[in-house]
């Protein structure tokens, strides 16, 4: 089974983003050495709760202190940017990194002003234009633009083979059918939309089309790769998963009243806030309804993830957690990672495993 994190940056309560950026490089390692797959670096603007604004920036700095776990971005917001510019710095970072970097691609609104500022061109309207910036930052990647485009004969790194892996993420129907007809990876964000997560993961596997992208030389994926993104809290008991996840239960609650100031709870500041219906918002699928959080200890989660997978059919499962404490979140990863028999890669010594 592999095992990876979309990690936010998170900025623990009582702390700064300086030390949040800290955190999130100390958890890619601390993820390596315990024998995660890999770590996608999420893009949040003028975040009060996120430090990781620039996914490729965290991608740069974690490539230079790890050495096997594969690094990337989860997600590069495609309707705010060239495609040539996400192609040819995804490029790059594959070049410093090569066969550890993945290019994961996504679209969302971060409201009127931001979408504002990020626009290179205010004049006239935004476009809905996804389908085809994913493609032409793919046509970038695998020079592959058709003969007579303006853009064809331009690679970006000649001298260099390969290409970063290319993912489409989204939490709609709509990303498993664009994802499968492009023939790329995808990953699905459960911890949005758990109620549609198995359907579209399996929609995109049934439908999947290899492409020519990279196919001839073995850098593009002949069959389907899917992940499935869901946020997890593990601890050694039941009562103290219930205490943990009362944070991301409390950071979601505060989106819903403040909107984009809200910052992390700890855990007993989500005790006094969070109504009797919130703190009773079920871990743990309940007549066959997926959770937006999964909590508790290590034989509840693993029953629970297990069952997501066996439905989903998803090939790889990421974690997302909103715990509070920095050192919690490391140990819930390290719950996870025995849970799973995870094995640190050859070369890279582990911290000393748990008793189970």
């Amino acid at each position: 089974m592999r095992l990876s994190i979309v990690e936010l940056g998170t900025v623990a309560p009582g702390t700064d983003e300086r030390q949040a950026l800290v955190d999130a490089v100390e958890t890619a390692r601390h993820a390596e050495a315990w024998g995660f797959h890999r770590v996608w670096f999420a893009e949040h603007h003028l975040s009060r709760s996120g430090a990781s604004h620039h996914p490729e920036l965290l991608i740069a700095a974690v490539g230079a202190r790890t050495s096997t776990i594969r690094i990337g971005s989860g997600t590069v917001l495609m309707n705010h940017y060239s495609p040539f510019k996400v192609a040819e710095m995804f490029a790059q970072l594959e070049t410093m990194y090569p066969g550890r970097v993945d290019l994961g691609m996504g679209r969302a609104t971060a409201g009127p002003v931001i979408d504002m500022a990020l626009r290179r061109d205010r004049r006239a309207p935004a476009q809905d234009d996804h389908t085809q910036q994913v493609a032409e930052t793919l046509a970038w990647l695998y020079d592959a633009f058709p003969a007579g485009h303006p853009f064809a004969g331009n690679p970006l790194i000649p001298s260099v083979p390969g290409v970063p892996q290319t993912w489409l993420l989204g939490s709609s129907p709509s990303g498993s059918n664009l994802a499968a007809g492009l023939g790329i990876g995808y990953a699905f964000a459960g911890f949005i939309n758990p109620a549609g997560a198995a359907a579209a993961l399996r929609h995109y596997r049934e439908q999947f089309r290899p492409r020519g992208f990279g196919l001839a030389q073995g850098l593009g994926p002949a069959e389907p790769r899917s992940i499935l993104a869901v946020n997890v809290t593990v601890a050694e008991t039941e009562a103290q998963a219930r205490r943990l996840v009362g944070s991301a239960k409390g950071f979601y609650a505060r989106l819903r009243r403040q909107g984009g100031n809200a910052v992390l709870p700890s855990a007993d500041e989500a005790a006094a806030e969070l109504t009797d219906a919130e703190q009773e918002q079920p871990t743990r699928i309940v007549d066959g309804r997926w959770p937006q959080f999964v909590a508790g200890d290590v034989a509840g989660v693993r029953a629970t993830l297990e069952r997501m997978l066996a439905e989903s059919r998803a090939d790889e499962l990421m974690v997302q957690n909103l715990i509070a404490d920095p050192a919690d979140r490391r140990r819930s990863h390290e719950l996870l990672a025995t849970m799973f028999d995870l094995r640190p890669a050859t070369g890279v010594a582990p911290a000393a495993r748990i008793p189970t």
